[in-house]
This record gives structure tokens, sequence and C-alpha cells, in this order.
């Protein structure tokens, strides 16, 4: 007998935040396109680059999805974290995990990501999380919008199905911190410069 789960092609049903204060506990995948969540392993090798608690910090998770990051940051002690999405199902799934967590530290918007941060007020973030949708070409203006936003010495995470290059992370004022890949993912964390 064929095993249900086995045979089903695309994204997982759930994924589980791997560390902190909500350990264990699953965020549901909703089938939409372009929904593709950040891997377990990839989260794990992010969150011991920045280190295990992010006590105190301030996270923007700009194309939120299933919301695995920032509630990754938010279970390790994030004061506050900004959930960005503009898929209203998205929305109401972010909605129901936030209560059935008891997450009172993130807040969920509705909006485009990009005309978000560009309003957005600047160095108001120690970490800004982005994994835009992988079949657009968003991570390079996404990076470029994102960097004002970050506290000097604070992190940009970026997603993208190709490597990011030293180059534009300079122009838009962002230092290499680490990167790696996982399959077709590759992830970088990139540090805001600060001022001389």
């Amino acid at each position: 007998m064929r095993n249900k789960a086995a045979s089903h092609a695309g994204p997982p049903r759930e994924v589980r935040i791997i560390g902190g204060l909500w350990k264990r506990s699953k965020l549901p995948v909703a089938d939409r396109p372009g929904l593709r969540p950040t891997p377990d392993r990839v989260r794990e090798t992010l969150f011991n680059w920045l280190g295990q608690a992010l006590d105190g910090w301030r996270c923007l998770d700009a194309f939120a999805g299933t919301g695995a990051l920032g509630f990754e940051a938010a279970s390790r002690g994030a004061a506050e974290v900004v959930l960005l999405e503009r898929d209203p199902a998205l929305i109401a799934q972010l909605a129901a995990s936030k209560a059935r967590l008891g997450a009172a530290a993130v807040r969920i918007e509705r909006g485009d990501a990009l005309q978000w941060m560009a309003r957005a007020a600047p160095a108001a973030f120690e970490l800004v999380l982005l994994d835009p949708p992988f079949d657009a070409p968003l991570a390079l203006p996404a990076m470029a919008a994102a960097a004002p936003l970050v506290v000097p010495g604070g992190f940009v995470y970026v997603e993208a199905p190709r490597p990011v290059e030293a180059s534009a992370a300079e122009a838009a004022g962002l230092e290499p911190w680490r990167a790696s890949r996982a399959g077709a993912v590759h992830f970088h964390l990139f540090r805001r410069v600060a001022a001389a």
C-alpha cells in the first residue's frame, strides 16, 4: 500500500519551529502559488549564525508566507516581530498561528513588502528577513529596500535561487557576513555597515 504522504509532491504540509519557547510547534503550510517555506536545516543554520537567542531584537519578516522565519525569531526572544504578507488567506493563517502560540510580540500587517519597506522608518530593526517568492526577481530590490531599515551592525537575511553578489550588497551599504546553499536555495546573511 502506497504512503499518501510520500506520494505527495510539492511543499510540506507543515513546518516546525526549531528552537526557543515554541520549539517543535507546528506551523501549517497552505497550498498557495509560490509558497515555499524556508527548510528546517536552513533556518537552523541561520539562527546558529545569529546566535540562539534574539532577546530584545526587533525583526521584520517581509515576505512572511507561513511565518516560519518570523515566528522562529519570536520564539527565540525577539521583542517585536512584524510579519508582512499580502495574501489574505495567508494572513488569516498567520493570525491563527499567532493566537495559538500566544505570540504577543508578533504583529501582522497586510501589504506589499517593497512598498511597506520604502515607507518604514530607518534603523527600526536589528534583523530583516527576506524570503521572497522564488519565481519573482525580488531578492535584490528587497535587499536594497531593507538595508536602511536595519540599525548599524544589524542584519539582513536573503534567500534566493542564485547567489547574491557581494557588489550588490555593498551598493546597499551591507557587507557579506555568512552564506551557504541547501539544494536550490542560496541563503545569505549580510551585516549593515556601521557609519564611520
